[in-house]
């Protein structure tokens, strides 16, 4: 089940200005399903900070439809079950953070002790349960962004929205946030985050989907998008023949040597089982054949940098 459907979303802002108009999203198509973490990743001025606001409503589509939790976007019964914290999330500093959060779950229809329940567990849930009674003012950025992953929680929503969710936290926090998200996809919910922590995304979703310029680029699951298709590493015991060397070398095929490991470029599964046939006739015995993966860092720049050469 698709928990976010768009479809050829387009947002120009300014479009009768002198200035220029500004294509922030252009014919943006992409569906984000039910219990999964997904990400969404570009850079500064992708529109995925638009994005997040058209399926709110913060900003309205210039053309183009979308659906969440089954509803059309706009509607206030899906809204109500959506968690959201914004990127740069601001709250009055001579409030607590218990105040932050009650106010909040005021804001989303409770009272009384269901209240007072959800904003204790709530504080535990994101490790401030010890500065509940803090006031805003003396909070560190990455308190800050607990306290606003609480507010975003505090109606417990079947969606959660979080733009940039781990900046200004430090390593040992950040992991406590992933494996909150990962507990909150176990319980049933869907995550949708941007991230500039391109090695976090990749421990934690499920999907990612690549913005640039406000056009998607690239869409999958990490896996899929991280496998170097036609190169593989082959682990192997002893050593090479010297006159197998020299075939390759004679005929260009692009074979890397390590201690006990090859790394070759193959043009598809035939030339993979030509190779080791190859390997086994001179006598190599092999332990291992895996297709290499590059970084999702590593992908991502260079989706990007052909994007930008193109």
């Amino acid at each position: 089940m698709a928990i976010i459907e768009a479809e050829r979303i387009t947002k120009v802002f300014n479009p009768r200005s002198r200035k220029g108009a500004v294509t922030a999203l252009s014919d943006l198509s992409l569906d984000v399903r039910e219990g999964e973490i997904f990400g969404l990743l570009g850079p500064n001025g992708a529109g995925k900070t638009t994005f997040i606001k058209v399926l709110l409503q913060i900003v309205y589509p210039t053309s183009g439809s979308a659906r969440m939790l089954a509803a059309p976007i706009g509607d206030a019964r899906a809204k109500a079950r959506v968690g959201y914290l914004p990127e740069n999330h601001r709250y009055p500093d001579f409030l607590t953070g218990a105040q932050v959060l009650r106010y909040f779950g005021k804001l989303s229809g409770m009272e009384g002790a269901t209240l007072d329940q959800r904003v204790d567990d709530r504080l535990r849930l994101v490790g401030m349960h010890e500065w509940h009674a803090t006031k805003i003012r003396k909070y560190s950025k990455g308190m800050m962004q607990r306290i606003g992953l609480a507010q975003a929680l505090i109606n417990d929503p079947q969606l959660v929205m979080l733009d940039e969710p781990t900046d200004g936290v430090d390593p040992l926090g950040r992991k406590e946030i992933r494996d909150l998200l990962v507990r909150l996809r176990n319980e049933g919910k869907t995550v949708f985050l941007n991230s500039h922590l391109l090695s976090e995304v990749e421990m934690i979703c499920d999907r990612v989907a690549i913005l640039n310029k406000g056009r998607l680029v690239r869409m999958g699951s990490v896996s899929e998008l991280t496998m170097q298709e036609n190169l593989y590493r082959i682990e192997i015991h002893g050593t090479v023949p010297q006159e197998l060397v020299t075939q390759w070398e004679a005929t260009r095929m692009n074979v890397q040597q390590e201690s006990g490991a090859l790394t070759v470029a193959l043009a598809d599964v035939n030339e993979l089982n030509g190779f080791i046939d190859r390997l086994r006739g001179s006598g190599v015995l092999i332990s291992a054949i895996t297709q290499k993966r590059q970084s999702l860092e590593d992908m991502f720049i260079d989706v990007i940098s052909r994007e930008e050469t193109a």
